[in-house]
């Protein structure tokens, strides 16, 4: 199998790039049929979608990958095929018995999960209700997801990414046709209609993963569910993998029941959070993703070398891309947000019966310093996917669930401090400062243990990269205070002068990181080549 790391990261960035582009549409979309923090739908929708979509990303993207992908490798190389299928046929039998059963309970006790994840709409009974319903639809969903989980841990340790990274467009689809056809009704049923093309979405994924597993001759067989070796070494790895791995997520569920309490709150963190799941997604969960079956393999293979060079570059790599992002979301916050959701919704859905953006100012205002909160964490979000495989290759998910259980600690403690201060804006601030502190106790423990040293390239480069992200912060700050007289060339659109003027900050960024040698053309040569060099 190859090692090349730029290779299998441009297959499933580019896929993911795809998705969260075509996710933006929908978010842009949805935000401007069903608003946010005057409507009921919006925060009971979102509300709703925060307990699967959890479960999507700690199985598809995160805490069981991180269990399932080492074991698998290992049967792999170890042994064969056959014993790699075997272990796999024997995790699915038992993960789809607890999974229905699951189901079946929260689609019985679905109230009570709401107040698991929203207690503040509890005091308003129509929000609590279409939460409720919301949630009955999706939960399914769930359930697809964590097949799709399985699936893509098969393929991925056989560097089959493309599958796996192109099922969420799925979704984005699915959501988008769903909007698109019921845009002009009853918002309330707009929102129902939401919620089953999200469950919907999640048989449509999950029949893409088992046609991609098929080809690859691991179409898996449903077994009787039994406790093997194999399963419970699996368990005993992926309990505390799904608090290290999934404790970003964990600390997003505590936050949106803090910020419940206030009207509106949940769907101001939710489009915030969609927004910078761009990035987020398309360097770090596709860093993740690739780097976790590689790590595994060279530390299998005794490589300790290859693996500490592949962390390298994985941070070099990552900061050049991430660095810009975090700055634009810092600087452009309110603008990006009125341009997205207000401007931009509003000549969309002129194309569906006129109907202006339901996106208020007070949504572009609270929105916009959430997602500058967010943009402060985006770096620290990243690198947890970078480090975090680095323990899990080596079977180790003791020390990250510890760290874990402090970040976890320490979000919910200070969102409950500062709530009454700041509001929802606590919930926000609260997930960054944990995200820091995660992963500065992972770099530190790797450094302990001598499997993480920062490289003199990436010691050369870092500072370069720094300095070109600046540069491009300056420009886009100078460019923003003559936005206005940018849309008068622009048909008065002001959305296409904030989008110009971020597509500007790119080409500004790229320039002085070629001229400050953040990167060089060696580096393409290098991937080109394929060699081992990334």
């Amino acid at each position: 199998m190859s090692g090349n790391l730029f290779k299998s990261l441009a297959t499933v960035s580019g896929m993911t790039m795809a998705s969260r582009v075509l996710g933006f549409a929908r978010q842009v979309l949805i935000a401007g049929v069903i608003g946010a923090g005057g409507n009921p739908v919006a925060d009971a929708f979102w509300a709703a979608f925060r307990l699967p979509n959890m479960f999507r990303r700690l199985f598809a993207e995160g805490a069981f990958q991180a269990a399932f992908v080492p074991l698998f490798q290992g049967k792999l190389i170890e042994d064969d095929k056959a014993a790699a299928k075997l272990f796999a046929e024997e995790v699915m039998a038992t993960l789809l018995f607890i999974l229905l059963a699951f189901t079946v309970v929260v689609e019985i006790a679905a109230p009570l999960f709401v107040h698991l994840i929203a207690s503040g709409f509890v005091d308003d009974p129509e929000k609590f209700d279409l939460t409720t319903l919301y949630l009955r639809i999706m939960f399914p969903y769930l359930a697809c997801m964590s097949m799709v989980g399985l699936l893509s841990g098969v393929l991925n340790s056989l560097d089959k990414f493309m599958a796996y990274a192109g099922a969420p467009l799925l979704l984005n689809f699915c959501q988008i046709a769903a909007i698109m056809l019921f845009a002009g009704g009853e918002i309330h049923v707009t929102g129902e209609a939401l919620a089953w093309a999200t469950a919907i979405s999640g048989f449509l994924q999950l029949w893409l993963l088992m046609w991609g597993a098929k080809r690859q001759g691991y179409l898996l067989k449903l077994r009787w569910p039994r406790l093997t070796p194999g399963v419970r070494r699996l368990f005993v790895l992926g309990a505390p993998g799904f608090l290290s791995a999934g404790a970003t997520q964990i600390n997003i569920i505590i936050g949106t029941n803090i910020a419940s309490q206030e009207p509106g709150a949940v769907s101001w963190l939710m489009n915030a959070d969609q927004l910078y799941q761009l990035p987020l997604a398309v360097v770090g969960t596709a860093l993740g993703v690739v780097l976790l079956p590689m790590l595994s393999r060279r530390v299998k293979e005794g490589d300790e070398a290859g693996a500490l060079h592949a962390i390298n570059r994985s941070l070099e790599l990552s900061a050049v891309l991430t660095l810009p992002a975090a700055a634009a979301f810092i600087v452009m916050a309110a603008p990006i947000c009125d341009a997205l959701f207000v401007g931009f919704a509003t000549d969309a859905l002129s194309l569906f019966g006129g109907r202006s953006s339901a996106f208020t100012a007070e949504d572009v205002k609270w929105t916009g310093w959430a997602l500058a909160i967010y943009g402060w964490g985006l770096p620290a979000f990243v690198w947890q996917r970078i480090f975090a495989p680095a323990f899990f290759a080596r079977e180790d998910t003791r020390a990250p669930m510890n760290y874990a259980l402090v970040s976890i600690g320490v979000n919910t403690a200070l969102a409950l401090l500062l709530f009454p201060i700041f509001g929802f804006l606590a919930v926000a601030f609260a997930t960054v400062f944990a995200a820091w502190l995660q992963v500065i106790q992972l770099a530190v423990n790797l450094w302990r243990r001598g499997q993480f040293r920062a490289d003199p390239r990436l010691l050369s480069r870092a500072p370069r990269i720094v300095a070109a992200t600046l540069a491009m912060t300056g420009f886009v700050w100078f460019a923003l205070q003559h936005a206005d007289a940018l849309a008068g060339l622009l048909f008065d659109r002001r959305w296409a002068a904030v989008i110009s003027i971020a597509c500007a900050g790119i080409a500004v960024y790229g320039v002085a990181l070629v001229a400050l040698g953040g990167i060089r053309r060696s580096d393409y040569k290098a991937y080109s080549r394929n060699r081992k060099s990334f």
